[in-house]
């Protein structure tokens, strides 16, 4: 999986992120890389959490944090892809004028997060059946946040499930907010701000807001993991 987190066109996607804020990696997993994450869902050893989003008026469907240590493939591309992330953040924190940079390692940005007392995992899977959805929401858990996610997605749109876009918005200061429809195929690796990014004005860059979320899922099962790379009080 390094291997091929490496091999990924990280220039293009550099550009991308910058230009939209978002950005799909096809195949990133293969067919049966997908089938054994959906597999252990039933497997409460290797969860620290369930929530039931219905409780929580979250929306509809449940997810369950992973504990440590986390699932091998999960644990490789959290490490790996965050290298090419860091930069990314960084070079928007330095355009919107803000001073905090993100360490390059992974592991520094969890000593970060374990010395405010952000110590529990928040690597997720996600499940949504018929009627299920996701309301708009950003993935920050604390005060030490990485401002990139990613989403990995376990089925096939239109075969094992209808409706169930991934929905992006995006409020510009002073207009009505853009929604941003995605369809990601299974393997693929959906990257995306976790609640802002930079756009470039006439007086230079300006911040717009970011929420994502899942339009309800017509028929059958939805299951994708999110990766996100900083951890959690709770």
């Amino acid at each position: 999986m390094t291997s091929k987190i490496e091999n990924i066109d990280w220039r293009s996607v550099t550009e991308l992120m910058h230009a939209n804020g978002y950005v799909i990696i096809p195949n990133l997993l293969t067919g049966e890389q997908c089938e054994i994450l959906k597999a252990q869902y039933n497997n409460p050893d290797i969860y620290r959490k369930t929530v039931v989003m219905e409780r929580y008026r979250f929306g509809l469907g449940e997810y369950k944090y992973f504990n440590y240590p986390l699932p091998d493939i999960v644990q490789e591309i959290r490490t790996t892809v965050y290298r090419y992330l860091a930069p990314i953040a960084n070079a928007w924190f330095k355009a919107l004028n803000i001073s905090h940079q993100f360490p390059l390692e992974h592991a520094e940005l969890l000593r970060l997060c374990h010395a405010n007392n952000q110590q529990k995992a928040t690597a997720l899977i996600l499940k949504y059946e018929k009627g299920g959805y996701n309301t708009l929401h950003q993935d920050l858990y604390g005060e030490i946040y990485f401002p990139i996610q990613t989403v990995l997605f376990l089925n096939e749109p239109d075969k094992d499930y209808t409706g169930g876009e991934f929905v992006l918005t995006q409020q510009t200061p002073r207009a009505q907010s853009k929604a941003i429809v995605l369809k990601p195929r299974k393997g693929d690796m959906l990257i995306f701000t976790t609640n802002f990014r930079p756009i470039k004005g006439t007086k230079g860059y300006y911040r717009v807001n970011m929420k994502h979320g899942v339009s309800e899922v017509h028929r059958g099962e939805r299951f994708t993991i999110g990766v996100i790379f900083h951890d959690a009080i709770d």
